[in-house]
């Protein structure tokens, strides 16, 4: 049973595009992606969500948090971070479509064929990530609680094309960086040796993306979860 909330929407325009229309776009984006398997299983998808989607999640009205001179981790800021989860659900419509679309048998069945894991019991959790100069993350590798981690990129500023994730080898070493492109993403399995981050560059504005990620029930903080009540299966 999914979880009851009160969807109103009453201070948002309606979304463009439906879960419906989220679900063609990514399953169509997943037939026409690219596997690489250097160092780690990993795909670049294109055309990941409707455009309009794209164009309703960046007019949210989310300010970009202040590092305050820290950095090197997202949950330094956990303060700050911003989730589709069941209150945004409420309040804005495109957090609720592409919840409910990632929530969706269809999404959630052709992830675990295509990518290979399985995401019976996990629960689904969408960040809003918004990043500003200052920004780097060390590598890490997302194994543990995490079953799946799609790094969606969304800002279109033409200088942030070499803002992609920052790929390592087993040893730590870089090796390369995914096409930072709108509406393009970054998949993989976590595994022991599936190291990324983001290597300290100048960011000119806001670098703007979604983390989704399905997590297992072993997740400690059920507020940043968009279903939290009604896990995958």
């Amino acid at each position: 049973m999914r979880e009851s909330v009160a969807v109103k929407h009453s201070d948002a325009e309606a979304a463009k595009s439906t879960a419906d229309d989220v679900v063609q776009a990514f399953s169509q984006s997943v037939a026409a992606g690219e596997r690489s398997d250097q160092p780690y299983p990993h795909w670049v998808l294109r055309a990941c969500l409707p455009a309009d989607t794209i164009e309703d999640i960046l007019a949210l009205p989310f300010p970009a948090p202040s590092l305050e001179g820290v950095s090197g981790k997202r949950e330094l800021h956990n303060k700050t971070r911003k989730y589709f989860d069941a209150e945004n659900r409420a309040a804005y419509p495109v957090c609720e479509a592409v919840a409910e679309a990632f929530q969706d048998k269809r999404v959630t069945g052709l992830i675990e064929k295509t990518f290979g894991t399985d995401l019976d019991g996990t629960y689904l959790r969408i960040e809003f990530a918004q990043d500003t100069d200052g920004f780097w993350l060390e590598p890490h590798s997302d194994l543990g609680v995490k079953s799946f981690t799609m790094l969606l990129y969304l800002s279109t500023d033409p200088s942030h094309s070499d803002l992609g994730t920052d790929i390592y080898d087993a040893d730590k070493n870089h090796v390369g960086r995914s096409p930072f492109e709108s509406n393009a993403a970054m998949i993989f399995v976590p595994a022991d040796n599936t190291f990324h981050g983001f290597e300290k560059r100048p960011i000119k504005g806001v670098r703007v993306s979604l983390i989704i990620n399905y997590v297992t029930d072993e997740w400690r903080a059920r507020e940043q979860l968009a279903f939290p009540e009604a896990p995958i299966g």
